[in-house]
């Protein structure tokens, strides 16, 4: 039997087109039906679809951009017009539809011909009343005074992301460069799925949404890097770079590509619910030409053999180097970033064995003195990074700064549990590492009854106040040592004066130490251990000496956790900001956004220059007039700052400015409780 071919789909018809004559096509009008979500993009998703509209504009004529699929069944309205109703692409259609708006009113006066075109995509051919895009009768009216510019006085403090988008779009078009805005937006198609009356809707969108795995990072990468080549070319980058990353990185490619992200850029890297590392990569790296792009994989091709040796250290060139930089794997990879960029100007001789091992130690003096006093060790690499840019002695600053004086640390070591103890305790006793050794609790951490600190009182014979004493004590520093697996053997659940011959015979000094220092076991002896074995330990982790005082965790702004909308929690995100050497009373990123605008252009000059020199190339949020209906305030006389942004988008702008003043490394915030709690 023969299988027939060309056979038409009977309920599902797939055409590619191109995105603006098929929205400009007389006999298209679009409903979005009832169930469909609101409209929920916000800021960033709008300055990447700007970002990638200008890119395919400035790209070879016969570059195009294709903005996915949309699905939509046809339908008849209540007065008899047929319509398409919007099934899949709501988001991005009235993204769209916003855009060419704010395109419409930015050059309606002068230039006609242009204006007209935009029209016909925004509004229906026989009502121009009316848009071709129609929201459901929820959230109809708002759209549509938007879009068609019949806002009222009274919509000028309206809250919406219509407006708050239509306003960033506004805000980012130049009339000089509309037309160029226009071009992009000819360039992008799309696929446009029409399902038949029999067809079934749901499963349609459930299978174009829901089956099979998303692309990851690494994979969109892939492609990004690959994309528009020809096949020679292809194979060329794909054997003689791509394949020895991914030897190199393994199953860690991932975070190969989010850590040299943070180390090229001085930034954090988001990655939960985003594609925050391939977003990252395509800013960095826009547009590749073939020679341009031979350079920078020999580079990413050098890292990730570099990022090899820190996710094995046996492989390091150098046995001390390996040495360090096991022992820094004990806190995970967090400072991979800086440790490659350590590494990599070791190799070409920029950086000098000597000051490559301190750089070591001093990582894990300042992540292993933040674990003991409780402060966290997220979000710190990247200061770190754009410390190592300036300089070597500008990156021990920086460590020294955020490394908890020897003060702060005797405290955590005396009352608190030791953290990676089986790593402290073998850099305290000088062995060559933890294998073959356990770790010996000298008061168990739950003692039987029988169990004795000197021989004659038994442990259930102790009062309260004594056992929760100990209890308190177990799994600090003075309470911890080593011990050979085979005596370890012995000593389990031995009362101390049974315990101290085993000791006695072991090779490890700091356990040797206990069996001759004492024949009982006290509370005294554990405090007076800990306090011996923390002097040692303030030597062995020092703490660069450039500094005196501890910086309270705080964080600079340029690391400030930039979040999606306006989450729960906000309006006290933070306990304070330090500006400068001063101490404001800021709880969130909108008064922060407010404040530092009006700040730096009443500052100075210099200052103010910075302002509107940001603004003019950002295109905001500092105007000479409010040039549509929203949120402003006037900071001086004929400038207004525009408030309707979203919080990622404020704290966006408020870094950039204050890097465009010179001042970002000298702002911090410190989050609230709130603050560090929200997602």
């Amino acid at each position: 039997m023969s299988t027939p071919t060309n056979v038409p789909a009977a309920n599902v018809q797939a055409t590619a087109v191109n995105t603006i004559a098929w929205l400009s096509a007389s006999d298209t009008t679009i409903v979005v039906p009832v169930y469909q979500r609101q409209y929920r993009w916000d800021i960033g998703g709008c300055e990447q679809l700007l970002s990638d509209i200008r890119a395919v504009s400035g790209a070879d004529a016969t570059d195009t951009h294709f903005i996915g699929s949309i699905l939509s069944t046809a339908a008849d309205g209540d007065a008899g017009d047929e319509h398409l109703v919007l099934i899949d692409g709501q988001q991005r259609i009235t993204t769209l539809m916003l855009l060419i708006a704010a395109l419409h009113h930015t050059l309606r006066e002068d230039d006609p011909a242009l204006a007209a075109d935009l029209e016909r995509v925004l509004v229906r051919q026989d009502d121009p009343s009316r848009t071709k895009l129609r929201p459901h009768r929820a959230w109809a009216n708002v759209f549509e005074s938007v879009v068609l510019d019949r806002r009222s006085p009274a919509d000028a403090t309206r809250a919406s992301r219509f407006d708050d988008n239509y306003a960033f779009f506004r805000s980012q078009i130049r009339p000089d460069e509309a037309s160029a805005i226009w071009h992009g937006l000819t360039k992008l198609e799309h696929v446009s799925i029409t399902l038949g009356p029999a067809a079934n809707a749901q499963q349609t969108f459930e299978s174009l949404n829901s089956t099979g795995e998303p692309l990851r990072d690494h994979e969109l990468i892939h492609n990004y890097v690959l994309m528009g080549l020809s096949h020679a070319q292809q194979s060329e980058i794909e054997a003689d770079y791509w394949v020895p990353i991914e030897q190199a990185t393994g199953e860690q490619i991932g975070s190969f590509w989010r850590h040299y992200l943070v180390m090229l850029t001085g930034r954090e890297v988001t990655v939960t619910g985003e594609r925050g590392v391939y977003d990252a990569f395509r800013h960095e790296f826009p547009r590749l030409g073939f020679e341009t792009l031979r350079e920078h994989a020999a580079r990413w091709r050098e890292f990730a053999e570099i990022y090899g040796t820190i996710l094995d250290p046996s492989t390091a060139s150098d046995t001390e180097i390996g040495r360090q930089l096991a022992y820094l794997a004990t806190f995970g990879r967090g400072t991979s970033p800086l440790v490659m960029r350590l590494l990599r100007d070791h190799a070409h001789g920029d950086l000098g064995l000597d000051e490559l091992l301190a750089s070591l130690e001093q990582l894990q003096s300042l992540l292993l003195r933040r674990k003991i006093v409780g402060i966290s060790t997220d979000r710190l690499v990247a200061r770190l990074c754009r410390a190592a840019d300036l300089g070597r002695d500008e990156l021990v600053h920086a460590i020294a700064r955020i490394t908890p004086s020897d003060e702060r640390t005797r405290v955590g070591l005396k009352y608190g549990d030791l953290p990676h103890a089986h790593y402290v305790l073998g850099r305290l006793a000088g062995t060559n590492g933890p294998d073959g050794l356990d770790l010996e609790h000298v008061v168990p951490l739950a003692p039987s009854d029988d169990w004795s600190p000197d021989g004659s009182r038994r442990w259930a014979d102790l009062a309260d106040d004594e056992q929760n004493s100990f209890r308190a004590l177990a799994q600090t520093l003075g309470n911890l040592t080593l011990l050979e697996e085979p005596l370890a053997e012995r000593a389990f659940g031995a009362s101390f004066p049974e315990k101290r011959p085993v000791y006695a015979s072991s090779d490890v000094v700091l356990t040797r130490e206990i069996a001759d220092a004492s024949t009982v076991w006290s509370t005294a002896a554990i405090a007076a251990r800990t306090e011996h074995l923390t002097d040692v330990f303030v030597r062995v982790w020092e703490r660069p000496a450039v500094v005196s005082i501890d910086d309270d965790n705080l964080t600079p702004v340029l690391d400030a956790k930039k979040r999606r909308g306006w989450p729960r929690g906000w309006q006290r995100e933070f306990d304070y900001v330090e500006f400068r050497g001063e101490h404001w009373e800021v709880k969130d990123i909108r008064y922060l956004f407010n404040r530092i605008f009006t700040r730096l252009w009443a500052e100075s000059p210099e200052s103010r220059q910075a302002v509107i020199d940001f603004s003019a190339r950002r295109g905001g949020p500092v105007y000479p007039a409010m040039a549509w209906n929203g949120q402003w305030d006037e900071i001086a006389e004929g400038r207004y700052l525009y408030m309707g942004w979203d919080s990622r988008y404020m704290l966006s702008a408020v870094q950039g400015v204050l890097e465009e003043a010179g001042w970002a490394s000298e702002v911090f915030v410190k989050y609230s409780y709130i603050g560090d709690a929200m997602r």
